[in-house]
């Protein structure tokens, strides 16, 4: 049976300090009011019976979030193993996003000053006093790279995401290899069957027939080159930052006996300069753009089509208004750096003031919701191989992140869509175009 008394008390009332759920006037007795079960060092406990229960493994946990008393000192702590969620990891999240600053959009509230010298005296009684503890090495450092979606920089965005080792994807990902939202006729379809039908999808929207010439910005490992020139004989030109990504996707090609029909090359979308190309793809990329730089990626991209070509934009939009980003969050510090979502509106507006023609819009909110899940359970299915591929913080940054951005999803806080766009001149689109979805 769990201690009640010890460190747990003091620490929920600190934990809940910084969720924004405690009140500073009711000392212990606050500790009802975080929304997990909580468990010290020392073995104690507190917080609702039956809630998920998450554990502080070292004081060290408690120094980080003194240093840092919002997402970051969170993160940080969770990142280095000293905070565990035992159990469902998407009930342990569903339970912390549910309440307090977790639940407000936009970048944590600041402590108080009464809030502050209560958290301070509370790291003072449990002995949490001390330097300011290391970023663990997962921690995204691009500062160093210059201005935010300058090419330099964005290269080390999508090195610090991307360049993580392939058979560490793979494990994530499947045999597919596919890094985007799959497309499901029902929840037990299957991750690769799923993710098959969205490359056929995505084929079938862009008009593919034999010769044409294709552009796939954010080729990923190539799986959309090698699908549409292997079942549709197109010629494909892939780009990607990731030095790894290309390594492997020119490996694959080379081994369907493809590279007479794809090309892979490590380049930013902003330096393809041989168009004009009949379609282009753009698949879980833009996101990676930045709003300041969209005007030129949608130039860029209308640019290198041909009169009358198509475009397919398939990118996660932010459903829940405007929010002010905050780079200490999560998923800046050590998922995608410098990404940013715009919802479905800023970017079908953006897509339209750039001279392109929106012929569809489908959305897949709940595809990605269930795809996130497969890549959950393979992850945890394979846990210890995942972590040896890589590192034990690298993996429990996925998993957290995968589970939160499905919850995210299943709640409409973030959506997916598929935008297919056509440039003025050539031949008229046909009068219907959902013949695609068989």
């Amino acid at each position: 049976m769990a201690k009640t008394a010890g460190a747990a008390p003091k620490l929920a009332m600190a934990l809940a300090i910084v969720l924004g759920t405690g009140d500073v006037n009711k000392g212990d007795a606050g500790t009802e009011q975080i929304p997990i079960r909580l468990r010290a060092w020392d073995g104690s406990e507190a917080g609702p019976e039956g809630a998920p229960l998450i554990e502080f493994t070292s004081r060290r946990a408690l120094r980080r979030i003194l240093w840092s008393p919002g997402q970051l000192g969170l993160s940080r702590a969770y990142v280095a193993g000293e905070i565990t969620a035992h159990g469902d990891i998407f009930a342990a999240f569903a339970a912390l996003s549910s309440a307090g600053k977790f639940a407000e959009p936009g970048p944590f509230r600041p402590l108080t000053p009464r809030e502050a010298w209560t958290l301070l005296k509370t790291g003072i009684r449990l002995g949490a006093l001390g330097p300011n503890p290391a970023p663990p090495p997962e921690e995204a450092k691009l500062e160093k790279h210059g201005r935010r979606h300058s090419k330099k920089r964005d290269a080390a965005a999508i090195s610090h995401h991307y360049d993580v080792g392939n058979d560490f994807y793979r494990l994530v990902l499947g045999p597919s290899l596919v890094y985007s939202c799959a497309v499901w006729s029902d929840a037990d379809t299957g991750l690769e069957a799923a993710q098959e039908e969205k490359l056929d999808l995505v084929c079938r929207k862009l008009g593919l027939t034999p010769g044409m010439r294709v552009l796939d910005v954010g080729c990923g490992w190539g799986s959309f080159a090698l699908h549409a020139a292997g079942r549709y004989g197109v010629n494909v030109v892939g780009i990607t930052l990731s030095i790894e990504q290309a390594e492997l996707a020119r490996k694959r090609v080379a081994e369907a006996g493809l590279t007479e029909l794809v090309d892979i090359r490590v380049q930013d979308y902003r330096d393809v300069n041989d168009g004009p190309y009949d379609a282009i793809s753009s698949i879980g990329m833009s996101e990676h753009v930045g709003r300041e730089q969209l005007g030129r990626y949608v130039s860029q991209l209308h640019g290198l089509l041909r009169p009358g070509g198509r475009l397919l934009n398939h990118a996660i939009s932010w459903n829940a208004g405007p929010t002010e980003d905050d780079p200490d969050s999560f998923i800046p510090r050590y998922v995608f750096p410098d990404g940013e979502m715009l919802s479905l509106g800023d970017m079908i507006v953006a897509l339209e003031g750039g001279g392109f023609e929106v012929l569809d819009v489908e959305a897949l909110r709940r595809h990605y919701a269930l795809t996130l899940r497969a890549w959950v359970k393979n992850l945890e299915e394979q846990w210890d191989e995942a972590v040896r591929l890589t590192s034990a913080g690298r993996a429990r940054i996925w998993r957290l992140y995968m589970a939160a951005s499905a919850l995210g999803f299943e709640g409409g806080l973030t959506g997916v869509n598929q935008v297919v766009l056509q440039k003025a001149g050539g031949e008229e689109p046909p009068l219907r175009l959902r013949n695609w979805a068989g």
